[in-house]
Formats: C-alpha cells, sequence, structure tokens
C-alpha cells in the first residue's frame, strides 16, 4: 500500500483536486491518500482564531461568511451532479454552523485547535465526494479515528498502528482511503494538531504505521532543489538523497518537505518521493536509505536566528560548564541549531525567542552575555560532504567577502552550516552556487 499526500496548493482549486483524482488512480495499487486543507483556508482559520482571541466578534463573523462563500463557489465548479453539490453544501453548513456557535461562546486554546482542524475536514470530505461521483471506489478514514499524540506532544506510533490497522480491517475492498493530514487527538482525546506543514508528518507516521511500499510527497514544484529557487535563478532538482541529507536540509530551511517527517520513514526504511502535481510525470527527489553519490546535493538557509554568545575565562574550563549552559536552555524548552566554544566563550544559536529575555538572565551569571539577532545559517549538505578534499576552501572562498560569525564542521558527515547577518543571505547562496555546482 502507498501513501501519498497532496498539500494546500495541489487540492487549492478545483481543477487541481480533479488533477490529483487523475494522478492517485493511475495505477492499482491500494493508497491512502493525505490531504491538507485547500489552499488559503488554514491562514483564514488562524485570523479567525486571532480575531475571536481578541473579542472581535464581529471581524470574525465576516471572515467567516468570506470563508464559506469561498467553499460555495469551490463545491460549484468541483462537482456535477445536483444530488452530490447538495450533499456537499450540507457538509459545509455543518461546518459553518460551528464556526457561527464560535461566535457564541467563550474562546479558548482548544477551541482555537477545533478551529484549526475544519480545513482538513472539509477538504477531504468535498474530495471524497468528488471521487464517488466519479466512480472511483473510495472512503473516507477519519484522522482523528486513530492519530494521536503523548503527553509530550509527540505522535504515539505505536498507538497509530494499532488503531489503523484495526481501522483499515473495515476497508478491505477499497482501493482508495482519504485521510486528513495535520490534525490528531492528544492524549486527553482533545482535537490537536502536529503543527504548520504536519500533514508530511501525518503520511510519514501512517507510512510507517503500516509500513507502506512508499511514501509520496506531492507538492507545487519538482522535488528538492539544489538551493532555494526563490533566491537563485540556477537551480535544479536532486534525483536521489540519503534519509540523514534529507533531514539535514529540511530541518534548515528547505521548504518542501516537514522536518519531523524523516524519521518516521527512515525507521522502517520506508522511500519518500517529492513529486510535483502540476508536472506529475517529474522524476522528482527519492529520499531512501542512502544515496551513491559521494558529492555536495544542496545548499538550505534557515532565517530567524538568534545568536547567543557566553564570554567567561573564570568559568567555562570549569568542570560542569557546558552542561549548566544546555540546562538553562532545557529549562526552557529551547532546541539549539548550533554550538562553537573557544577557551573563553562559547557561542549558540537558536530559532526561538520566546524565552529569550529569561535565557540571557540565566546565562548572565556566567559570564558577559552578547546577543545578535537576525541571523540566518546557511547549510551545505551532501554525502560525507565533510570529507571532500578541497570542499572547505571552495566555501570560503565563495564567502571570502561575507562576514561568518560561526561555523560548525565535522558535527555531521552530512552538514557544513555557517552563520551570517540575514542581510549576507541571497548573495551567500548565489556565491556557493556558482562556486559548488558551477552555476
Amino acid at each position: 500500500m502507498q501513501v501519498l499526500k497532496f498539500g494546500g496548493t495541489s487540492v487549492g482549486k478545483p481543477e487541481r483536486m480533479k488533477a490529483v483524482a487523475e494522478i492517485i488512480t493511475r495505477n492499482d495499487e491500494p493508497k491512502i491518500v493525505v490531504l491538507s486543507a485547500l489552499s488559503g483556508t488554514t491562514n483564514a482559520l488562524v485570523s479567525i482564531g486571532e480575531a475571536l482571541a481578541k473579542d472581535k466578534k464581529e471581524a470574525a463573523s465576516e471572515q467567516i461568511a468570506a470563508l464559506k462563500a469561498h467553499y460555495e463557489v469551490f463545491i460549484e465548479a468541483l462537482l456535477a451532479s445536483d444530488e452530490k453539490r447538495s450533499e456537499a453544501l450540507a457538509i459545509i453548513k455543518e461546518h459553518f454552523e460551528f464556526f457561527s456557535i464560535t461566535l457564541k461562546i467563550s474562546f479558548n486554546e482548544a477551541l482555537n485547535r477545533d478551529i484549526l482542524a475544519q480545513g482538513e475536514l472539509m477538504s477531504t470530505k468535498l474530495f471524497t465526494l468528488y471521487l464517488q461521483e466519479a466512480g472511483i471506489n473510495a472512503a473516507l478514514l477519519p484522522a482523528l479515528d486513530f492519530m494521536r499524540t503523548n503527553e509530550e506532544g509527540e505522535p504515539d506510533l505505536e498507538r497509530i498502528s494499532a488503531d489503523i490497522t484495526e481501522k483499515l480491517k473495515h476497508f478491505e475492498n477499497v482501493p482508495l482511503l482519504i485521510t486528513q493530514g495535520f490534525i490528531c487527538k492528544n492524549h486527553r482525546g482533545e482535537i490537536d494538531n502536529l503543527q504548520r506543514g504536519g500533514s508530511d508528518y501525518t503520511a510519514s507516521l501512517i507510512g510507517a504505521a503500516i509500513n507502506a511500499s512508499e511514501i509520496q510527497i506531492w507538492t507545487d514544484i519538482d522535488g528538492m532543489h539544489n538551493n532555494d529557487p526563490r533566491v537563485v535563478d540556477k537551480t535544479f532538482p536532486i534525483a536521489e538523497l540519503s534519509f540523514d541529507e534529507a533531514a539535514e536540509l529540511a530541518y534548515f530551511g528547505a521548504k518542501i518537505l516537514h522536518p519531523a517527517s524523516i524519521w518516521p520513514a527512515q525507521k522502517y526504511s520506508i522511500p519518500v518521493k517529492l513529486l510535483n502535481t502540476m508536472q506529475p510525470e517529474a522524476k522528482g527527489t527519492v529520499i531512501s536509505k542512502s544515496t551513491n553519490s559521494d558529492d555536495v546535493k544542496a545548499l538550505a538557509a534557515k532565517d530567524g536566528i538568534i545568536a547567543i554568545k557566553v564570554k567567561s575565562s573564570r568559568m567555562l574550563l570549569a568542570y560542569g560548564f557546558l552542561r549548566k549552559i544546555f540546562e538553562i536552555f532545557e529549562k526552557y524548552k529551547t532546541p539549539i541549531d548550533m554550538i562553537t566554544t573557544s577557551e573563553v566563550a562559547v557561542s549558540v544559536t537558536i530559532d526561538e525567542a520566546e524565552h529569550l529575555e529569561k535565557i540571557v538572565s540565566e546565562l548572565s551569571q556566567f559570564g558577559q552575555v552578547e546577543v545578535d539577532n537576525g541571523q540566518t545559517i546557511i547549510c551545505v549538505v551532501g554525502n560525507f560532504v565533510a570529507e571532500r578534499k578541497g570542499i572547505v576552501n571552495k566555501i570560503f572562498e565563495a564567502l571570502e567577502e561575507v562576514p561568518i560569525r560561526m561555523i560548525s564542521y565535522g558535527g555531521s558527515r552530512h552538514n557544513i552550516s555557517l552563520l551570517t547577518d540575514s542581510a549576507n543571505k541571497e548573495h551567500s547562496l548565489r556565491r556557493l552556487n556558482e562556486h559548488l555546482f558551477g552555476l
């Protein structure tokens, strides 16, 4: 069985949703199809939640009405028969009755999560209706029946596997099952989610839970590119990546893939294909256990980075000093991206500023603390890239005029990371593209 995920742009218009139907029926292998909300819907739902949180009921009401009108137009273009249109409108009416209720009750975070779940619930129901109208044997497999997170908010893969296996017994003669990405239930049984981009994560978790033959992530770009095509003109799709290489790229800024979505597939060595709904015949990118190339594969950049330096000639060499530093970040659940040390200082980077003031305050007990905002991590990824003779020289030749704040080299066999001011990002990516790929 295959698992295919389609993002919001892939189902954002009726003609795109119809194209998805063609893709998933190209062969007879059973499939679980994971859908995101229609493009723009999640942003609209976030705005509605924000308006309700500020008690701006009138603004929320106007946004709800606009969203409902959008879905009514969508249904008219998607479905051909009066019968299915009536069914679809009844579905939408039910969901928007829920939105009407939100205008009359107190807002809280649990309600907000319910609001955010509506996009995926509506898109999957409409798509299933379209397939059935087209005479395709398909059924809805509600993600809320099997997708679970534990007390730490992490997916409970063992329970997911047990629950979905049980659910699949009821659909033995249905080759196409449609389910929701992003949404789940938490350990308290409340509707929750896997955060933005979580539909990729859903697909990978389902693939791992059922030991799928492969996982396909369909977007609007033909695979993962060697550089950011929004910044650099000359880029190309990468044919193959290892799980480790893909994880590095996803974490450090490659937008095509959710960073968390690698590990479930990697755990069970399930190949992941990144494909383009706009060009379904394009080969895209295959992510698997290993690749044959010992070369630089790609570049990625992660913005919104904060660099923190602690200078302390008195404390740095003391036993347990680094442990105490790390414990402060652990206390505030703030991950560290990069770290470098010297005899008198330790520098780290973070990408979450929520607890920055408290972290800096506690670090100050160990020495002088310096904070640099507006930084970017530029990541060079490949297979054993750090062992290639001359690769570091090429990087520094490309960036000879770029001030480098930090360098992480040797921590991973797949990654060389450099920190610079965000103003230098675009120039750095273009220069590295020229020196490392000759483009």
